[in-house]
């Protein structure tokens, strides 16, 4: 496990988990304990040896592919915690979902705030959320690369939503993907402007790369 401190904020990364290699988050208040967890992948539960005395408030996953839910229903059963999602992509896991969130919606843990920030294309109804410094950007955007996509008309609503709304954070900002390492908001803006420099066929999708 990772581990992120700064002032009250305490970011949690556990991976890789599972056959697929995912990642998970907690977010924690290191003053109130108070949590909530992003993605619940294969061997998720992991993330509660982290907890420590807190208390999971939320679970929150960031779009509906089946490999980000594995354990949904154990960490439910351990927190008692209400599980988020956009609705674009509550569809497949309607009976497990409590409620729903949507672009600029503010959840609160503690007296930190975690902003939502809707970003489609890799499905419908993904959602990176921002603390701090931190974006945890599930499989929209990657170092090296946007989300997988299966029609061009995705990647480039994936693109869009990538250059729209990441690239307004500060360079600084450390991204923290649905699986592999980090990176940061400047790193990808600097593969991305090499990408947009050159010319791409039409029916460009699948796994893209910036520099591809």
């Amino acid at each position: 496990m990772e581990v992120y401190e700064e002032g009250q904020l305490r970011l949690v990364k556990a991976g890789p988990l599972g056959p697929f290699a995912n990642n998970a988050y907690l977010i924690q208040d290191r003053e109130t304990g108070e949590a909530i967890i992003v993605d619940a992948p294969a061997e998720g539960e992991k993330l509660l040896e982290a907890l420590g005395d807190g208390e999971v408030t939320r679970i929150v996953v960031t779009h509906r592919h089946p490999d980000h839910w594995v354990s949904i229903d154990a960490l439910k059963r351990a927190t008692g915690a209400p599980v988020y999602c956009h609705e674009a992509d509550r569809g497949p896991y309607g009976e497990q979902v409590g409620n729903t969130l949507a672009d600029g919606d503010e959840i609160e843990v503690g007296d930190l705030r975690v902003r939502v920030i809707h970003t489609p294309g890799h499905t419908p109804g993904s959602v990176c959320l921002l603390v701090g410094n931190h974006l945890i950007s599930g499989d929209t955007l990657f170092p090296g690369g946007p989300g997988r996509t299966t029609r061009p008309e995705d990647l480039q609503q994936e693109i869009g939503s990538i250059t729209s709304r990441l690239f307004e954070l500060p360079d600084e900002t450390l991204v923290h993907p649905g699986h592999g390492d980090d990176g940061s908001i400047g790193q990808s803006k600097r593969e991305y402007d090499a990408f947009a420099s050159r010319e791409h066929r039409p029916d460009l999708c699948g796994d893209v790369t910036w520099e591809g």
